[in-house]
C-alpha cells in the first residue's frame, strides 16, 4: 500500500473517531454508506477526502489483481486443398513434424501420378491425394500435392498419413498390386485391397518419391497401409486384416488361418535404400483382432493396436487366454535393440470392458504411450475420474503408459550390495570394470519398467579395484528393485 495513502486513512479513521464523541452519526469501526464519489463520509472536512480520493487514485493500481494474459493458443490456419471438391474427405488423415503439416484427402479423384501433376482431370473415382503445407513465420503456404505412383481408382490413397522432418508416408489400403518388399512391380493389380505405402522426401522444397512399400506377404484385402506411422528412418505400417496364423516377432507368414488378425510391418532406410526389418504380430493373434489397426513409432519402439482383440485382462502383462471381453482391444509394445526386435508389453485398460475399442488410436513419444478406446462408457470427467459406472454409452476414453521402450542392460559382472545409509536414504557399493561408468536405476517389479534414479549420487566411475558408491537418495516408501548398468 502506498505509504502517503495509508497516512491519510489512518488520519481519517482519527477525525472519524473524534468526530463520533460530537456527531452520534458517525460511529468508530461502522462502515458509512456513500451514494456518490462526491459525498464527504461524515466526521471527515471535504478537503481532507479529496486528497484521500487522489491519493487511492494515484495508488490503486496497487490493489487491483493482474490482468489476465492472452490465452496463447489460438488458430493460425484453415487449410483447403488446392483443388478442393465436393466428397474429397480432405483431412481424412493428419500429421505434423515441425513447420511441416500433411492432410490426407482419400477420396480425391484426379489422374495426376507423382508430385505437383494435373490437378484437374478428375478421372479417377477416389484414387486419393496427399497434400504438404510449410509455415514460414505465421504463414501457411501448400508446398506439394502428392499422388501415388501408380494412381488408380480406389485406392485410397491418402487414407493414413505421417511425417517426420522431411520424410512423408502416405498409405493406400485399397491399391492392388500383387507386389511384394520394396518397389516391386506397380502394373498387375491382381490383389486387390492389398495396399501400400509410399515413402517421398524433400530436399530443400522439392518432394519426390523415394520408395513404394508392400508387405513381404502381400495378400488381397489385408488393407496394408491402413495405418503409418514414421520416426527418422524407421517407417511402420500396418495391415489390420492381414490373416496368418503366426505370432510374435518374425514368424511364419504362410498360414492364413486367422481372418483378420492383422500385422504391422517395419521398415528401415539405409541412405535412400529401404528394406523390411520386421514383421510383427501379437503375442496371441485372434481371428478378427486387427491387430494393425493403429501403429506408432518412436525411435527405436512400436506400438500396435488391436482394437477387437477379446480378451478380459487388464492393465500390463495381463492374462491373454481368457477371450471372454469381445472387441475389449489391446497394444502391443515392440522394442528393437540393434536390427532385432522383440515384444516389451502386452497393454490393457485399466477397466476393460467387452466393445470399448481400446487400441483404436495409438501415439508414443519417447517412453510415453497413450492408447484410444472411442466405445469405452464411464461417465468419468477430466483426469482419473472413477471408471465404475459405465452410464454414458461410448463416451470414450485415453490411457497413458510410461516406462516403455528400451532399456539399458546390466553390465555383465556388476553388482550391488548393501551399504549402510544415513537419513532414509539406499545406498549401494557396486563392483564393476576399474574406470567405467554405471548408474543406478529402479523399478516397482523385477519384470522392469526400469528407469534412471535421479540425482547426483545415482551414477558413479568405478575405482581401481573396481568398487564405487550408488544412492538413492530419496527412495519411495513402496517395495522397489534396483540395478546398475553402463553408460
Amino acid at each position: 500500500m502506498n505509504e502517503t495513502l495509508r497516512a491519510l486513512i489512518l488520519a481519517w479513521l482519527a477525525l472519524v473517531g473524534h468526530a463520533a464523541i460530537a456527531a452520534p452519526a458517525a460511529v468508530p469501526g461502522r462502515p458509512q454508506k456513500l451514494t456518490s464519489p462526491d459525498q464527504v463520509p461524515a466526521g471527515l472536512a471535504k478537503s481532507d477526502w479529496q486528497s484521500i480520493r487522489a491519493a487511492y487514485e494515484a495508488g490503486r493500481h496497487e490493489f487491483q489483481p493482474a490482468p489476465l494474459t492472452t490465452d496463447p493458443i489460438a488458430q493460425q490456419a484453415y487449410l483447403k486443398a488446392s483443388n478442393a471438391k465436393a466428397e474429397d474427405w480432405f483431412g481424412r488423415s493428419v500429421a505434423v513434424s515441425g513447420d511441416t503439416v500433411v492432410v490426407g484427402a482419400p477420396s480425391d479423384a484426379s489422374n495426376a501420378t507423382g508430385v505437383n501433376g494435373n490437378e484437374a482431370d478428375n478421372s479417377v473415382k477416389d484414387a486419393g491425394a496427399a497434400y504438404v503445407f510449410v509455415r514460414s513465420g505465421t504463414g501457411w503456404t501448400q508446398q506439394a500435392y502428392l499422388k501415388a505412383s501408380n494412381t488408380g481408382a480406389d485406392d485410397l490413397f491418402g487414407w493414413s498419413v505421417a511425417v517426420s522432418g522431411d520424410t512423408v508416408v502416405v498409405g493406400a489400403h485399397r491399391e492392388g498390386s500383387n507386389a511384394t518388399g520394396v518397389n516391386g512391380n506397380q502394373a498387375d493389380n491382381s490383389a486387390p485391397s492389398a495396399g501400400a505405402a509410399y515413402v517421398f522426401v524433400r530436399s530443400g522444397t522439392d518432394w519426390s518419391q523415394q520408395a513404394y512399400l508392400k508387405a513381404s506377404n502381400a495378400g488381397a484385402t489385408d488393407f496394408f497401409g491402413g495405418a503409418v506411422s514414421v520416426s527418422g528412418d524407421t517407417v511402420v505400417v500396418g495391415a489390420y486384416r492381414e490373416a496368418s496364423n503366426a505370432t510374435g516377432v518374425n514368424g511364419r507368414q504362410g498360414n492364413n488361418s486367422a481372418l483378420e488378425a492383422g500385422a504391422a510391418y517395419v521398415f528401415v532406410r539405409s541412405g535412400a535404400i529401404w528394406s523390411q526389418q520386421a514383421y510383427l504380430k501379437a503375442s496371441n493373434t485372434r481371428v478378427g483382432a486387427r491387430f494393425g489397426g493403429s501403429v506408432a513409432v518412436s525411435g527405436d519402439t512400436v506400438v500396435v493396436g488391436a482394437y477387437l482383440e477379446d480378451s478380459n485382462a487388464i492393465g500390463v502383462h495381463g492374462n491373454q487366454a481368457d477371450n471372454s471381453a469381445p472387441n475389449a482391444g489391446a497394444a502391443y509394445v515392440f522394442v528393437r535393440s540393434g536390427a532385432a526386435w522383440t515384444q516389451q508389453a502386452y497393454l490393457k485398460a485399466s477397466n476393460t470392458g467387452a466393445n470399448d475399442l481400446f487400441g483404436g488410436a495409438v501415439s508414443v513419444s519417447v517412453d510415453t504411450l497413450v492408447v484410444g478406446a472411442k466405445q469405452e462408457d464411464s461417465n468419468a470427467t477430466g483426469v482419473n475420474g472413477s471408471q465404475a459406472n459405465n452410464s454414458a454409452s461410448d463416451a470414450g476414453a485415453a490411457y497413458i503408459f510410461t516406462g516403455v521402450g528400451p532399456v539399458t542392460p546390466p553390465v555383465a559382472g556388476l553388482t550391488l550390495r548393501l551399504a549402510p545409509g544415513a537419513g532414509g536414504e539406499r545406498r549401494f557399493i557396486a563392483t564393476g570394470s576399474p574406470g567405467g561408468a554405471h548408474r543406478l536405476q529402479s523399478a516397482a517389479t523385477i519384470a522392469g519398467q526400469w528407469t534412471d534414479v535421479p540425482g547426483a549420487g545415482a551414477a558413479g566411475t568405478a575405482a581401481a579395484n573396481g568398487e564405487f558408491l550408488l544412492e538413492d537418495a530419496t527412495p519411495p516408501s513402496d517395495t522397489v528393485f534396483y540395478r546398475a548398468v553402463g553408460p
